[in-house]
């Protein structure tokens, strides 16, 4: 080495995603990112079975892009003592009611993960630039305190359905009336109606256990250093600047945070999150047989299902439409395992037999089928990563909220971006057939001023995303902006 010169080594980054699948993958997209754009080590911390489940993927991504340091780390897990079943990890295929067991249960996780960063430490001789945890981990700013390492929360939702959650959770406005609508506090503009409230938040009450761990969990997220956002300024600008009131902190949203399309095409495709359940040239090729924009996708994400008559009503309504469609089938709630009786009679082969329908059980490669050209709209959950896959392709959407966040993704969408069209609420709304035939037949039928404009709405989305992620883009600038405070502002190094 020449006098005077120095050994670049590289800063260090701790990123622990909460345990689910549609929280894991935005991190995976994420770390890439730091990694390749920031020159960052970074270790991705979880529990064992979602670590050697993400084995294959990290050396995947070792293969793609030899510069890109990302290591995994587990920590010991056991949630047997809050109640859930043995080998639990991750929220999927978990019942709704233990959700909170699991959220209970990853707090236990804070003595093995202060640990490990402090063996980071002992063997780097110097602190991580910083810890980057989900929404659901705010004990890890206790953590990040302790040390002296900022914490910055990364939010996989959006900034809107975050906006209302926090404000929900904190006055609980709709136990203080009996009407159907009420106000949002703090964001008074905004109204809901009760069937846009989560079963777990529609009874919740000032001191339930759901209650007081949001409630915790919010304080903790609003102290933290900064904020980064799955999602882009012409999108959520109003609603991420509430953030940055609310907080007085820096808010980088740095979204959409996809794949690139191109890697998808590959046989069995490992894609964002199981292997699908399908032969991906099977499914490219059924897609090729029918014209652009003539295909709807159907799917209501990794955990969640429909009832069986909703199934059966969905069923009976897209046949009538005589709209080609792909389906991502899941068996119905109440039920472990998908039968032809969930199904109309003899539905799935009139589907084959006429070309109508491509029916997947299990993991459907969903970025794959949106961004293939015969593919003309989404009839989704409206889970964060599904909306904004669909967004990025330019595909409109059928809404149809089942839990959680989803209903105010749905509602931003509809009533503020204008893109989706809802369908229905919940496993307890009412569907039927026709309704179902005539929200299909607007959304494709090319003479249709609704469904012109949602088409619209989706292409001038897809074209704001597109620059948003560009060289020159708000999101690229956020990166950027994020990685420059890492490595040289000094006040990162206080939390106050």
């Amino acid at each position: 080495m020449a006098a005077g010169s120095q050994e670049t080594v590289r800063m260090h980054l701790v990123m622990f995603p909460y345990m689910a699948q549609g929280h894991i993958i935005p991190f995976i997209e994420l770390s890439k990112l730091l990694a390749s754009r920031g020159g960052f080590t970074i270790t991705i911390v979880n529990t064992p079975l979602n670590i050697q489940r993400l084995q294959s993927k990290i050396a995947l991504l070792r293969l793609q892009a030899e510069n890109l340091d990302i290591r995994l780390a587990e920590l010991p897990f056991d949630g047997t003592s809050h109640g859930l079943p043995p080998n639990t990890e991750s929220t999927e295929s978990l019942p709704h009611s233990l959700f909170l067991p699991l959220l209970q249960a990853s707090q236990q996780l804070e003595q093995p993960f202060q640990q490990l960063v402090q063996d980071i430490v002992r063997k780097e001789g110097r602190l991580p630039a910083c810890i980057i945890s989900d929404i659901f981990l705010g004990w890890t700013l206790d953590v990040a305190n302790r040390l002296g390492i900022p914490r910055i929360m990364f939010c996989t939702c959006g900034a809107y359905s975050t906006s209302i959650y926090y404000s929900l959770w904190a006055h609980l406005p709709h136990r203080q009336t009996d009407s159907d609508t009420f106000c949002v506090p703090d964001l008074p503009h905004i109204r809901l109606h009760r069937s846009q409230l989560s079963q777990i938040l529609a009874v919740s009450e000032a001191s339930d256990p759901w209650t007081l761990l949001w409630k915790r969990n919010t304080s903790c997220n609003l102290s933290s250093w900064g904020t980064i956002f799955n999602t882009f300024e012409d999108l959520e600008h109003d609603f991420l600047d509430y953030f940055r009131r609310i907080t007085g902190r820096p808010v980088w949203p740095v979204g959409p945070i996809l794949p690139l399309t191109g890697t998808l095409k590959t046989k069995k495709i490992a894609w964002r999150g199981n292997e699908s359940a399908v032969d991906a040239e099977t499914c490219l090729q059924w897609l090729d047989s029918h014209p652009a924009s003539s295909v709807l996708y159907i799917s209501f994400g990794s955990q969640n299902s429909i009832s069986v008559s909703q199934m059966r009503e969905l069923s009976l309504g897209l046949e009538a439409s005589q709209q080609a469609f792909v389906w991502a089938l899941r068996p119905p709630v109440g039920t472990t395992e998908l039968s032809s009786d969930h199904l109309p009679h003899g539905f799935e082969e009139r589907m084959r037999a006429n070309n109508k329908g491509f029916l997947i059980r299990g993991w459907a490669p969903q970025l794959m089928i949106l961004s293939h050209p015969s593919t003309g709209g989404f009839l989704s959950h409206c889970g964060w990563n599904s909306v904004l896959e669909s967004i990025s392709q330019g595909v409109p959407i059928i809404g149809w909220p089942i839990a959680a966040e989803q209903f105010y993704n749905s509602k931003l969408l509809e009533e503020e971006v204008g893109v989706v069209v809802e369908l229905c609420r919940g496993i307890d709304g009412e569907v039927r057939k026709n309704n179902v035939e005539r929200i299909v037949k607007m959304l494709f039928d090319g003479h249709d001023e609704k469904g012109i404009e949602l088409r619209k709405r989706a292409m001038d989305l897809k074209a704001a995303a597109t620059i948003a992620v560009s060289s020159t883009g708000s999101s690229i600038t956020h990166l950027d902006d994020f990685i420059q405070k890492l490595k040289y502002s000094k006040g990162m190094e206080n939390q106050g």
